[in-house]
């Protein structure tokens, strides 16, 4: 995890799959992944946006299943980090409730909506996988980015069930 830099800059991704994304970064590390275009300054981006935009393209292709850009968490109370560093931790293909993304953070499962309230204010979709957290009875729950997004990432990593939800 890279310490946050005052420069920050833009570059616009889309993929048919999951629609328009902008990806911020700092000279060395991702710091944001947005769902929908934003207005970007046209600045040469470095050379990790290429790297993130990259691995995004190679996960959305199913060959690659983590990835390796540089990430800084430039914003989020203490709290808010401890359950985005816990949600790296869940693999390509698992599913985790949130009772259960609790207990990995170190908190009693009573935290739920808790740390429901800390994955929508993830930072870095898709990278940070807030899909991957599911609600109580192998619902669904919310996502930023949609419902549709959310179940598409999820068929891309092998829940079928996901279509019917």
């Amino acid at each position: 995890m890279s310490t946050p830099s005052a420069i920050c800059y833009a570059r616009a991704y889309h993929h048919p799959l999951i629609g328009a994304l902008t990806l911020f970064s700092n000279d060395t590390a991702l710091i944001a992944v947005r769902f929908g275009q934003h207005a970007i300054a046209h600045t040469a981006p470095p050379p990790v946006l290429h790297q993130a935009a990259r691995e995004l393209d190679a996960y959305l292709a199913g060959q690659r299943r983590s990835f390796s850009v540089p990430l800084c968490f430039a914003g989020g109370t203490p709290f808010q980090r401890r359950v985005w560093q816990t949600l790296r931790t869940i693999a390509y293909g698992e599913l985790c409730s949130y009772a259960e993304l609790a207990e990995r953070a170190g908190l009693p499962r009573t935290h739920a909506r808790s740390v429901a309230r800390a994955c929508a204010a993830n930072p870095i979709a898709i990278l940070i996988p807030c899909h991957r957290i599911i609600a109580a009875g192998q619902q669904l729950g919310g996502y930023n980015g949609g419902i549709a997004r959310k179940r598409a990432l999820l068929t891309l990593e092998g829940h079928e069930w996901a279509k019917d939800a």
